[in-house]
């Protein structure tokens, strides 16, 4: 009898030991695992999702996340005004689940969908945007054109339209200086 007691204690021991050590590695799985996250996978979880984002320049933007591309996304505010926020410029993010993107599963086409790209597109229709830059100060103006890491801003009164008249003065704008950018409505 003190055989089989002492047995079905080793045994519960070993049973005990394996329970911990699988814990154990759960647990660092999943450290591993968080670890290989990025920003984007977090955020293309929340596509839909209410956010409110904290920009350089003390400037928040708050929304639903309808795009996000390789360093901006772009979140729907209020009353149809959508605000294109560089990634590079965020301080924090709220409303944020704990959920998270397969990594690497945003393609090809999202990493080739720069910041760059959305301000061409932005340039190719001619709408009055406003600029805020990442120290604060506000641009109101037409992107005229962008290249490799700058665009052209011709500045004009907020809501009117460009015209060579309206245009007070064209100014260079490195990207990498841009927060966010809301198009005039």
């Amino acid at each position: 009898m003190r055989w089989d007691d002492l047995f079905d204690d080793l045994a519960a021991q070993a049973a005990a030991m394996e329970t911990a050590e699988r814990a154990g590695e759960v647990g660092e799985r999943t450290r591993i695992e968080l670890g290989a996250l990025g920003l984007d996978e977090r955020l293309r979880a929340a596509l839909g999702d209410r956010l409110r984002v904290l920009i350089a320049g003390r400037l928040t933007v708050s929304g639903t996340l309808q795009r996000i591309g390789a360093d901006w996304l772009l979140l729907e505010e209020s009353a149809g005004r959508e605000a294109l926020v560089a990634l590079p410029a965020v301080l924090t993010i709220s409303g944020l689940s704990r959920s998270a993107a397969v990594p690497g599963s945003g393609g090809a086409v999202h990493a080739r969908l720069t910041l760059r790209h959305a301000l061409r597109g932005i340039a190719r229709d001619r709408s009055g945007v406003r600029l805020y830059l990442r120290e604060g100060t506000v641009i109101d103006a037409t992107v005229d054109r962008v290249g490799g890491d700058f665009l052209d801003a011709a500045l004009h009164a907020p809501g009117e339209p460009r015209r060579r008249g309206e245009v007070r003065e064209v100014q260079v704008v490195p990207i990498g200086a841009i927060a966010a950018v809301r198009r005039s409505i």
